[in-house]
């Protein structure tokens, strides 16, 4: 099975001066026999980018927000994923949809509260998190 993991990350949150504290998203595709041995491979590569770039620097927490599973990808025409739209200014919530289609659109609503994000309504699921004083991670 082909996995996409659509992430979202807050990075160098000990910083005290805002313009150096970071948040973003990323996205990680892995051909994998299982939802398990999915999110365990996309483990070991957030920890593997956290060791060997400044990706994911000092206090860092990583959020999956969704997980994509295709058993096959067409040669047809493109999938479209993660479609992102954005009101006003970056502190504004926005409209993210991973994979939207003529069935649905899988929108949903992220909103940033206290560098934890608010998906549909729900607060996010931690999945990693790093302290500026580790090497490793922390697993939720």
């Amino acid at each position: 099975m082909i996995y996409i993991g659509n992430f979202l990350h807050t990075t160098n949150q000990q910083e005290a001066s805002e313009a150096d504290r970071r948040h973003g998203e990323f996205n990680l595709l892995v051909d994998a026999e299982s939802r398990d041995g999915a999110l365990q491979l996309f483990r070991e590569r957030i920890q593997q980018f956290r060791s060997t770039t400044d990706l994911f620097e000092g206090e860092c927490r990583i959020f999956l927000s969704r997980l994509l599973e295709f058993d096959t990808i067409s040669s047809e025409h493109a999938i479209l994923t993660n479609y992102k739209s954005v009101a006003g200014d970056p502190i504004m919530p926005y409209i993210g949809c991973s994979h939207p289609s003529e069935e649905t659109d899988g929108c949903r609503i992220i909103d940033w509260n206290d560098n934890t994000p608010e998906i549909d309504g729900k607060e996010g699921r931690l999945f990693m998190a790093f302290d500026v004083r580790q090497q490793g991670a922390c697993h939720e």
